[in-house]
């Protein structure tokens, strides 16, 4: 997807996926530093949600016990992680409908709570604001399950 400014990108749920999805951005060059006004396919990521605090996100993201050490530098305050100078805000919210993402222009949400497996409770993203959702477990009464490198191909926005 090539969007102006990069793909708007929320996390929900920065567990082991939430935090791996993030850091595969960053490994992989696909992290958006700071806005440029050019077609990219760079993931801006505006925000995580998650019940923990900030700084220990921060931590559980630069150290990681299967990946080793992240090589970025990485602080944080009360409610921001801060990579390689890039801000992305820390929410504590229960309920997605209550989250900002359309205030934030989030164009997708990547569910990795493994709580809102199921379309209607995903949707709350949505009515947040959002304009799609990745659900990162198995789903039930969702538009479809994809699988890369099995059908990914099927997939029709």
């Amino acid at each position: 997807m090539l969007v102006a400014n990069g793909v708007k990108v929320g996390i929900n749920g920065f567990g082991r996926i939430g935090r791996n999805v993030l850091r595969c951005a960053i490994e992989r060059g696909e992290f958006e530093v700071a806005l440029v006004n050019h077609k990219s396919r760079r993931l801006d990521f505006k925000a995580i949600n998650d019940l923990t605090y900030a700084q220990t996100l921060a931590h559980l993201l630069k150290y990681d016990s299967v990946h080793g050490i992240l090589n970025a530098d990485i602080s944080a305050t009360e409610d921001t992680i801060i990579i390689n100078g890039k801000e992305i805000k820390v929410y504590a919210e229960a309920d997605p409908a209550n989250l900002p993402w359309g205030e934030l222009g989030v164009d997708i949400v990547i569910e990795s709570t493994g709580r809102f497996t199921k379309g209607p409770d995903a949707a709350k993203h949505m009515q947040a604001g959002a304009k799609k959702v990745i659900i990162t477990a198995p789903g039930k009464e969702v538009d479809g399950t994809f699988v890369m490198g099995v059908n990914e191909h099927t997939y029709d926005p």
